[in-house]
């Protein structure tokens, strides 16, 4: 489910655009055109396949003399790209998902089986392995040699044949005897594995006509001929170990997409368009806002001086809001004894997500690769009377995690990254009263950066679990009641909970409606009984407090590549890092220009002056940079004391007096609003 602070549709967009993105969740007319962001306001306008098989399967304006004296024909305010992407659709096309469309489900899986059938006409030699339904179609793998976008386009042409030849899909049930002795005949050693993890009986295998089969539970439409081929798409291929283990083969993963009719897919496309240029690693190069260096090794983030005073600007305003929720700050080490790892638990647990520890003066130290255990150190340094509950901290903390290198992906998975980690400690009918207000400061934060649509999951107790019944009721409980408090729709994940407690998982929902897990609210039974913490209760005795783990950003990495996609990189007034540019005419002018941005950035304004060029170019450069505003300066604006002012979206602003630019720009803001 999703909640909202304003009415929104819903569709399903591809979660594989990368080998790390979100779901996708957005009406089509809710792709946002470009105009429609307005520099000086916050806002803009605007696997589920069956788990008993999971692992088969502006204006122009000409004057005298000037600074609007130029002809501005060459420096068009949105460039023709931008028109394309920008074009408004006024009709809405509700894409169905696997989850709202059974028969789409269907369509998707029995695409995965007309493939896989489709390569093996092409290539006898291919064995097959698994080929599931996905968020937005589907995929089979393949033992073969690598494939070509040449190959793709013959094994899409054989797809349609068997498309056309409307192929009954026919169920049958066999012995696990007779299931291996066929495997044995066709020579498919990845299904004989296969065979062997599944644990019911009978087994169900798959025939497409009496041409080709699969080991499968369904489901599957009647025929091939309930695919319509023009609504198919095969999109890409890539290589993936099997079983997702770099010590067995590489096998070719062929991506495809299937939609119901052709409307739908025409949708799909334009919003994979929109999100391929929208993509944070290709504007955070343009706009030079972070890099990666090969010199310093995959996953580590150079935050350039653009992308480092945004990330300031989240900080900050992350750090005052914090401090009005009682929060106290912290800041803590790097690293720690690896002894403090083995208490919390972590290199028992989470030791392949770690680094290799260090050797200094005959004890061993580890990078972290969480907070908790630091901020339960800080809370450990004192006893604690029951009076002094809820006690509150937080911290943007570094952490270093191990990720294979061909797991990396731009900002959103990353080898070192800063959390903005808190945790609460509070007695056992606190916890209701804390979740409500980390929901309360949950909104607030990200409400400031435009996000206002958001899907919750309340996961509850596991099988396995520390902890006893009564507690974990009255936990999960205290969630259910906060979320009910804050008046939000939500999700339960019956089970899906943390072997140490029970949890809230919040998604944000960006301009094309994708997904993104940011925040977590974490009730934890564990850690406050390895590390004995306690406290002193109204009878003298010692307590065991409840510990409460939070993030509401996830990580400011991924965030800002979350932030520059959202806003593909036109990020408002507020947020800019450069928020003017002044521009003169000639050169003759650059004395005054250096004085107006000596003005401006005395009242707190970031901007530049830009020359040796000619206007129309520098106008063209600042708007491909997504500079909001530039202020021109002419002979006429040197002798009157003033600016023009040139919106990147909106053209000409008219002429005005310094002071006038500021204030307005100063009060835009502050409070986010129109110029």
């Amino acid at each position: 489910m999703a909640v909202s602070l304003s009415k929104h549709c819903f569709f399903k967009f591809p979660s594989k655009l990368s080998n790390f993105s979100p779901n996708f969740n957005t009406t089509f007319s809710s792709i946002i055109s470009k105009r429609h962001f307005n520099l000086f306001a916050l806002y803009p306008s605007c696997n589920s396949h069956n788990p008993r098989y999971e692992n088969r399967n502006g204006g122009t304006s000409k004057a005298n003399i000037s600074a609007v004296a130029t002809d501005f024909t060459e420096a068009d305010t949105v460039s023709k790209e931008e028109e394309k992407y920008g074009e408004a659709h006024n009709e809405k096309i509700l894409l169905p998902t696997n989850e709202s469309s059974e028969g789409l489900l269907r369509i998707r899986h029995t695409c995965a089986h007309v493939m896989a059938m489709a390569v093996q006409k092409l290539y006898p030699d291919a064995k097959v392995t698994i080929g599931p339904w996905i968020e937005n179609g589907f995929y089979y793998d393949f033992d073969m040699e690598p494939l070509t976008d040449k190959d793709l386009k013959r094994i899409k042409k054989e797809m349609d044949r068997i498309i056309r030849r409307k192929l009954p899909l026919v169920r049958e049930e066999v012995s696990r005897d007779e299931a291996q002795r066929r495997i044995v005949s066709v020579n498919e050693p990845y299904k004989m594995e296969i065979l062997e993890s599944i644990k019911e009986d009978p087994i169900t295998i798959y025939h497409i006509g009496n041409e080709w089969w699969d080991l499968c539970a369904g489901p599957h439409v009647e025929s091939t001929g309930h695919i319509n081929s023009k609504a198919v798409e095969l999109e890409s291929v890539a290589g993936a170990y099997w079983r997702g283990d770099i010590h067995k083969p590489m096998l070719q993963r062929i991506y495809g997409t299937a939609w119901e009719n052709e409307e739908q897919l025409k949708a799909y496309l334009h919003l994979k368009e929109e999100a391929k240029r929208r993509d944070h690693r290709r504007i955070g190069q343009d706009l030079d806002l972070f890099s990666i260096q090969d010199e310093a090794g995959g996953g580590l983030v150079f935050w350039h001086p653009k992308g480092a005073i945004i990330r300031h600007i989240i900080e900050d305003a992350w750090k005052i809001m914090h401090i009005q929720h009682g929060y106290d700050l912290l800041y803590t080490p790097h690293v720690a004894k690896a002894d403090l790892w083995k208490i919390s638990g972590h290199l028992d647990f989470y030791k392949e997500n770690m680094y290799d520890q260090m050797e200094i003066e005959e004890e061993l130290y580890q990078l972290r690769p969480m907070n908790c255990p630091y901020h339960i150190l800080v809370y450990k340094r004192k006893l604690h009377s029951y009076r002094a509950f809820p006690i509150r901290v937080a911290e943007l903390g570094t952490v270093y995690r191990y990720e294979l290198s061909g797991s990396l992906h731009g900002l959103f998975r990353v080898r070192g990254f800063t959390q903005d980690d808190a945790h609460i400690f509070c007695l056992d009918d606190q916890i209701k009263d804390e979740i409500r207000g980390v929901l309360d400061l949950t909104e607030e934060i990200l409400l400031k950066f435009g996000f206002d649509k958001y899907e919750v999951n309340l996961s509850t107790r596991p099988e396995k679990a520390v902890g006893g019944d009564e507690i974990w009721e009255k936990a999960t409980s205290a969630l259910e009641e906060a979320l009910n408090d804050k008046g939000w729709s939500y999700q339960i994940d019956e089970g899906g909970g943390a072997f140490y407690g029970p949890k809230i998982d919040l998604k944000i929902e960006d301009a094309l409606g994708r997904k993104w897990q940011c925040s977590t609210i974490q009730v934890d039974f564990n850690l406050p009984q390895r590390f004995d913490i306690t406290y002193v209760d109204s009878n003298q005795e010692k307590k065991r407090p409840i510990m409460i783990h939070r993030a509401v950003l996830g990580s400011l990495e991924r965030f800002f590549g979350v932030l520059i996609e959202h806003y593909a990189g036109d990020f408002p007034l507020w947020l800019s890092p450069i928020q003017a540019r002044i521009l003169p005419v000639t050169n003759t002018q650059l004395e005054f220009c250096n004085e107006v941005n000596r003005r401006l950035k005395s009242k707190g304004i970031r901007s530049e002056v830009c020359s040796g060029e000619r206007l129309p170019k520098l106008i063209r450069t600042s708007e491909k940079l997504k500079i909001p505003l530039m202020a021109v300066v002419g002979p006429k604006e040197v002798e009157t004391q003033t600016v023009t002012v040139r919106s990147r979206f909106g053209g000409e602003l008219g002429t005005m007096a310094i002071d006038d630019f500021i204030s307005k720009m100063k009060h835009a803001i502050e409070n986010r609003k129109f110029f």
